[in-house]
C-alpha cells in the first residue's frame, strides 16, 4: 500500500497528523507493505526567504487569535510528544526544504525522506531554527542519513526546483487546499490530523479495498482543528 502525504514543513497539524498516523501504522498488521512518500504543499508560497518572528506574521495574518490558535496546538502537541516553541519559531520559505525532501526520496528512499521530514519540523517548530537557510538545512539533512557534500551542492543550484513546482502544481490539480492529506493508493483521501484510530480504521478499510474516507475541507485561509488551509 502507497500512502502519499501532501504537507507543508511550517504547518503545525502536520506535525500532529505525522504523529498520529505513525502511531496507527505501527499498529497496523500491514505495516510492513505500507510504503509513506510525503508530498510537498506550500501554506504560503510567496513568504519571504528572509525569516522573520513566526508571532508577528501570525498576529498579522489572523490579528489577536493568533495567540489563541498557538496555545491550542501546543496543548495538543504535548500529547503526541511534540513540544511547540512559537516564541522562538520563524516563518520563512519552505521551497528549499521541499527540494531536499524531492533529493532524499529520489536518491535515498521513503525511510530517509521520512527521517527528514522529521528533522524538518522539529528544527521549525521546536528549535527555533531558519529552514531556509542553506547551512542550517544541510546539517538537518546530514543528521537524516544524507551526505553533507551532495546536499550542499544540491542546495547550491537550482536542481529539483523544476521537479517539485510540478508536484506542487499536481497538488493543486488534484484539488488539494489543506494540509495535511493523505492519500492512498491513489484513490482514498483523508485530510487533517485524524486521530491514530482513525487512521487505523483507514489502513484497514484501505487494505480490504471496501470503502473510502474523504473527509470535508475547512474553510479557506484558516488553520482550525484538523488541518491548515490557504
Amino acid at each position: 500500500m502507497k500512502v502519499e502525504i501532501y504537507s507543508d514543513i511550517a504547518c503545525p497539524w502536520c506535525y500532529i497528523g505525522k504523529r498520529r498516523f505513525e502511531q496507527a501504522l505501527a499498529g497496523f498488521e500491514g505495516r510492513a507493505g505500507v510504503e509513506v512518500v510525503y508530498r510537498p504543499y506550500q501554506l504560503v508560497p510567496d513568504a519571504p526567504d528572509t525569516a522573520t518572528p513566526h508571532r508577528a506574521w501570525l498576529a498579522e495574518r489572523y490579528g489577536p487569535q493568533s495567540v489563541a490558535m498557538d496555545a491550542r496546538v501546543t496543548e495538543l502537541g504535548r500529547a503526541e510528544g511534540i513540544t511547540y516553541d512559537f516564541d522562538t519559531a520563524l516563518h520563512t520559505n519552505t521551497f528549499l526544504g521541499h527540494r531536499l525532501l524531492h533529493l532524499a526520496l529520489t536518491e535515498y528512499g521513503a525511510a530517509v525522506q521520512g527521517a527528514l521530514k522529521e528533522g524538518l519540523l522539529k528544527a521549525h517548530f521546536s528549535d527555533g531554527v531558519d529552514i531556509g537557510d542553506r547551512a542550517r538545512l544541510t546539517e538537518i539533512a546530514v543528521a537524516a542519513g544524507l551526505d553533507g557534500e551532495r546536499v550542499a551542492g544540491y542546495l547550491a543550484g537550482e536542481e529539483g526546483a523544476e521537479e517539485v513546482r510540478a508536484e506542487l502544481a499536481e497538488a493543486r490539480e488534484l484539488g488539494i487546499s489543506a494540509v495535511p492529506t493523505f492519500v492512498f493508493e491513489g484513490k482514498w483521501a483523508v485530510q487533517g490530523g485524524q486521530e491514530a484510530e482513525t487512521f487505523r480504521k483507514v489502513l484497514e478499510q484501505v487494505a480490504a479495498e471496501t470503502s473510502t474516507l474523504v473527509q470535508a475541507a475547512p474553510e479557506a485561509d484558516s488553520c482550525a482543528d484538523g488541518a491548515c488551509a490557504v
